[in-house]
């Protein structure tokens, strides 16, 4: 039996990251398409409240209208997450995580061209289809890839990618509204939410379907044709 000692040293051994180390090509490509995924969500959606001061300045919005915008995208996010359920258990996970991530970064890049309150509500609201569709496309694409030993530890990875998104999304806003008047800043701001759209050609390129998905529907096909 180990000693106190050699137990605290087993632990100090501890690598955190190294079970990424475990994982096969397949299972890294889609944990970064996952990554990548919720992290630039993130970066989109968080876009939005550093461009709350300059719409309530220009347009001379109340904070409940900017409480409005915000709760549009986050009301609408629930249908996306369970709309896009559904459709990645009928054409597929990859497939559904290309669409939702176009999805949110189109309609943050049309946020940018909203000329009032009401055509940014909608924007908005729409934009959040997206947004909860990604995460529940990513998070099934994840749990059926990586290896049950990692799982635990591969989504949790995903997850904190959330706040690089934030700090991006941070970032160019600091950024923007140092170089750029404030009329200008924030739309350019929302353009830049239409970059996370290169990320589709990574997953198009790298990804394929989980091998669970592929059987489930050659059996669904076999059903039907019996």
């Amino acid at each position: 039996m180990p000693t106190a000692n050699q137990q605290v040293g087993n632990y100090q051994t501890v690598k955190p990251l190294a079970w990424y180390k475990e994982l096969n090509p397949q299972e890294k490509r889609t944990f970064w398409a996952c990554f990548g995924g919720w992290a630039t969500d993130g970066m989109d959606v968080q876009i939005y409240s550093f461009v709350i001061p300059a719409l309530l300045s220009l347009w001379k919005l109340s904070k409940s209208d900017a409480g409005l915008l915000a709760t549009s995208t986050l009301l609408l996010s629930a249908f996306g997450g369970w709309i896009t359920g559904i459709l990645a258990d009928r054409v597929g996970r990859v497939r559904m995580l290309q669409i939702t991530i176009a999805w949110f970064s189109v309609f943050t890049f049309l946020s940018g061209l909203a000329p009032n309150f009401t055509s940014l509500l909608v924007i908005r609201g729409l934009q959040g289809l997206g947004f909860g569709g990604e995460w529940a496309a990513g998070s099934v694409l994840m749990a059926e890839v990586i290896n049950a030993t990692h799982r635990g530890k591969a989504v949790g990875m995903v997850q904190s990618s959330w706040a690089i998104g934030w700090g991006v999304a941070a970032l160019l806003a600091t950024a923007l509204f140092q170089l750029l008047p404030q009329s200008v800043a924030w739309r350019c701001l929302f353009f830049f939410g239409i970059a996370p759209a290169l990320l589709i050609l990574f997953i198009r390129r790298s990804i394929s379907e989980p091998a669970v998905f592929r059987n489930a529907a050659v059996e669904q096909r076999g059903l039907v044709t019996a």
